[in-house]
């Protein structure tokens, strides 16, 4: 037999209580105060420029890839394909139906390197290269491709024509690149 007496049931008011008085709940600032003190933080503003600095550097430049993708096939002997990316201020991937997904340098010319720069104003001169190669593709209303074979690095050699104007002749005038037709390249910086 058990003595039921000497036993408390359990229940979540028999807790023991703090050792502190309760008091008033802390005073906590308004919904206005806390945001005036999360826009007046430096770290406010330094995520604002990382968010910034991502969308410029990654999303505007895939985002305005894929719109001329979209919008602006290529002619070609293969048959229609597409610019999928412009890498760089004279080599572009292609897409095309036939051959799938190609990496293709625009012959003709030569522009700075984005991916090996040998010092910071070959960089800008890339960016610059490369954009202005991208601006000249969305304002064009036809693309033309002429293959020439492949280069040692395996990419396709191709003659591209926007308008009917070679895009080399078009490149160096705007003064993004400078004309090549192979051997030891000159340095950007």
């Amino acid at each position: 037999m058990s003595r039921r007496g000497s036993v408390t049931p359990f229940s979540r008011d028999y807790r023991r209580p703090p050792r502190w008085g309760m008091g008033l709940p802390p005073n906590r600032p308004s919904r206005w105060r806390r945001m005036l003190r999360r826009v007046l933080d430096p770290v406010f503003y330094l995520k604002l420029v990382m968010l910034a600095a991502g969308l410029g550097l990654v999303v505007l430049p895939y985002g305005t890839d894929a719109l001329n993708a979209a919008l602006k096939p290529v002619a070609s002997t293969d048959g229609t394909c597409r610019v999928l990316v412009v890498l760089d201020g004279d080599t572009v991937k292609l897409v095309c139906p036939g051959i799938g997904v190609e990496t293709a340098r625009l012959m003709g010319f030569d522009a700075p390197e984005k991916y090996s720069p040998r010092c910071a104003s070959e960089l800008v001169a890339a960016e610059k290269a490369t954009w202005g190669l991208r601006g000249m593709i969305f304002k064009a209303k036809s693309l033309e491709v002429d293959r020439d074979g492949t280069d040692r690095y395996g990419r396709a050699l191709v003659r591209l024509r926007l308008d009917g104007v070679d895009v080399a002749r078009a490149m160096i005038r705007a003064g993004h690149g400078r004309a090549y037709s192979g051997g030891p390249r000159g340095g950007w910086c």
